[in-house]
């Protein structure tokens, strides 16, 4: 597919004032000016992230009330649920909190609701649970924000609710005793894009300083933030890298039994990077949401013991395993109902994608509404068959608001949820072909042109014989990388093949290349074997990450190419 480069904007005096006081590669300047970072203290919190930059959690609404309540439950020995969503960020906020709370109060209980029983956030079901069991407080993180209908129902059982959440509120707050949620209108917390575990993070860190408790037990947290943040794709900078920053330190130094099993049967290799979490231990702890129940992640996180740590761990590796054979199952599936419509002549002038098969899997089509956006790049909403009801997720591409073209259809849905880039619906089934032809309607009334091409931002134009160990030194320092602090993407015109580029096995390409004739350079193109007899030609451009490459216990630098131009 053919993809479009963008230069990054930056603002070229920022840049030069930061080359001025910084005195580094006018490269890297230009990188922070693009993320927004415009003085010396500004670039040395970014590059030197430290715990006293966080912010204090009571300037976030609520937290005075949050917290005399949870002292108020501790002291009278009342019967606590710790209630979260289903995902990483979910269960990593309920593995958090317990994990704090457990120090200081013996009566914990966690309730994670069944996806499919139940459906997202705050149940009816899970308020029930609470009142069987004579709880009396429950903490919501991860959601709650729009559950109003269940905190009073709660509060009708004397039960009350303190929620962490992280998402756009809509209409009236819930009647809790608190609320916490920086993206309230009134909240002046100064940093809005907590994830979910984040704000739990907050509530422990206002705990801990109103009773003048130790400090340094918070570091034990972090690693379950920064599992949180990567998963949850919030932004990389501010207060989250920081909170990143450490919680990477925390999870390549203390070796917690279930992180760490989770770690060794995904194979992955230490120090970790965001990556190694996103793609590899993320995925196992979310299968467990989607195919069985969550909770086996929530008992994984809190493992003490290295051999219960295994089991869990083993079982959560089998679950994704299953999860990777039905989302192969259901992509190909719906990229062979794509290549029908295109041998017909319906798909080329779709601006959207809406696919229905009762026998897929409700708990897997977001995963492959995701990777029908990479294939197609178009915004696509993949539905399976639950309950009688059409159920399903929607995936957006660069620069369209996926949520906003769901909502204009929203008399047709039982309900919906979201935000820009991704949401969940339901529908009757037989509404799905006027569904289909109404969200199409509102795409292509929306969509510019140019979301339909995939983007690739180049942060910097570069010379190969810049990328020097000195230069990887620095560049290093830009980790942790997540959404507004991308790994950078250079590009570099005109290079040649030196004639040791070849073919790997899997449809790879092994590029050694060279600049102006001077010294070669190796480099990975994943899925571009294609591009070989175009490279064997003559120049070529190039844009690519730096990365270091380990093998045969030899480290060297490498580029991971995203694209060839010709």
């Amino acid at each position: 597919m053919k993809k479009r480069w963008t230069l990054e904007s930056y603002n070229s005096s920022v840049a030069q004032h930061l080359q001025e006081v910084l005195n580094i590669n006018p490269i890297f300047c230009q990188i922070l000016a693009q993320r927004g970072i415009s003085t010396y203290d500004e670039a040395h919190h970014f590059f030197r992230p430290s715990l006293n930059h966080l912010h204090n959690p009571f300037l976030m609404k609520d937290m005075d009330l949050a917290v005399n309540r949870l002292a108020s439950a501790i002291q009278s020995k009342e019967k606590i649920l710790l209630y979260g969503d289903y995902d990483v960020d979910g269960t990593t906020s309920v593995a958090l909190m317990f994990s704090f709370l457990k120090k200081y109060h013996d009566h914990l209980d966690f309730y994670i609701p069944d996806r499919y029983a139940e459906g997202y956030g705050v149940s009816l079901k899970g308020v029930d649970y609470a009142a069987q069991n004579e709880i009396t407080l429950i903490i919501a993180m991860d959601c709650g924000i729009k559950a109003n209908d269940k905190v009073t129902y709660a509060k009708e059982k004397g039960i009350d609710f303190i929620i962490c959440d992280h998402h756009l509120p809509e209409g009236e707050l819930p009647n809790a005793v608190a609320v916490l949620d920086p993206k309230r209108n009134d909240c002046k917390y100064p940093y809005k894009e907590l994830s979910g575990c984040g704000v739990a993070f907050k509530l422990a860190q206002g705990f801990v300083e109103q009773n003048s408790l130790d400090i340094s037990q918070l570091n034990e947290l972090l690693d379950f933030v920064v599992i949180s943040i990567a998963c949850d794709i919030v932004p990389m900078l501010g207060e989250n890298r920081t909170l990143a920053f450490w919680g990477m330190e925390q999870i390549n130094t203390v070796k917690r039994p279930g992180t760490f099993s989770l770690i060794e049967v995904s194979q992955r290799k230490f120090p970790l990077n965001v990556n190694d979490i996103v793609f590899g231990l993320g995925p196992m702890i979310n299968a467990a949401g989607r195919l069985a129940d969550a909770r086996q992640a929530v008992h994984l996180l809190l493992s003490k013991d290295e051999t219960e740590a295994k089991v869990n761990a083993n079982l959560l590796y089998q679950k994704n395993k299953l999860r990777k054979k039905i989302d192969l199952q259901i992509v190909q599936e719906a990229k062979f109902i794509l290549e029908k419509e295109q041998e017909r002549g319906t798909l080329e002038s779709k601006k959207s994608i809406v696919l229905f098969r009762s026998h897929w899997h409700k708990g897997i089509v977001g995963i492959a509404a995701s990777r029908i956006v990479e294939s197609h790049h178009r915004p696509t909403i993949i539905l399976a068959e639950s309950n009688g009801f059409a159920v399903g997720s929607a995936r957006s591409v660069k620069g369209f608001n996926i949520h906003n073209a769901i909502k204009k259809c929203e008399k047709l849905l039982i309900n919906f949820g979201g935000h820009n880039h991704a949401a969940g619906l339901t529908l009757k089934i037989q509404d799905i072909n006027i569904f289909r032809e109404k969200f199409e309607q509102a795409v292509r009334e929306t969509i510019e042109e140019e979301s339909l091409t995939p983007e690739i931002n180049i942060a910097a134009a570069l010379s190969l014989k810049s990328i020097t160990p000195q230069f990887w030194k620095i560049l290093k320092q830009f980790a942790p990388f997540g959404p507004k602090n991308r790994n950078p993407i250079f590009a570099t015109k005109n290079v040649e093949d030196t004639g040791s580029s070849r073919l790997l096995k899997g449809n790879h390409l092994k590029l050694n290349i060279k600049e102006n004739g001077e010294p070669h350079f190796n480099a990975i193109a994943f899925g571009m074997g294609d591009f070989i007899p175009e490279v064997k030609k003559g120049a070529f451009h190039i844009c690519y990450n730096v990365n270091e490459n380990n093998w045969n216990e030899k480290t060297d630098l490498q580029l991971n190419i995203k694209d060839i131009k010709f």
